[in-house]
């Protein structure tokens, strides 16, 4: 096991860290030379890879999904003009009424 009591005189920060970035895990990597935690690193940054491409995934999907909502609201209204125009070719038209009564005739 690693010793890092290093960590202790850290300037940057107050705390101790709980977690490393990506580059971090490298340059840590790079820094320890044991089998051991040369392969733990390895492991990190896969995961670190595979994070980065499920939020890649996630947010094409997202995108892709917007664009779809899109095209089906303009297609909804589009769908309802015609199922408009449809009703109103489907209602007969009213009958014209003839008047009753005399007509004169003009000239």
């Amino acid at each position: 096991m690693t010793n890092c009591h290093q960590f202790k005189t850290m300037k940057h920060s107050s705390s101790l860290p709980y977690a490393f970035t990506e580059h971090g895990v490298a340059m840590l990597a790079s820094v320890l030379k044991s089998d051991r935690a040369v392969k733990i690193s390895i492991n990190i940054i896969k995961a670190f890879v595979k994070l980065r491409e499920m939020l890649s995934t996630h947010k094409e999907l997202a995108h892709k999904l917007a664009q779809l909502e899109r095209k089906i609201e303009r297609h909804d209204d589009e769908i309802k003009l015609i199922f408009d125009a449809i009703r109103q070719l489907m209602t007969p038209p009213e009958p014209k009424r003839r008047k009753i009564g005399f007509r004169q005739e003009e000239g």
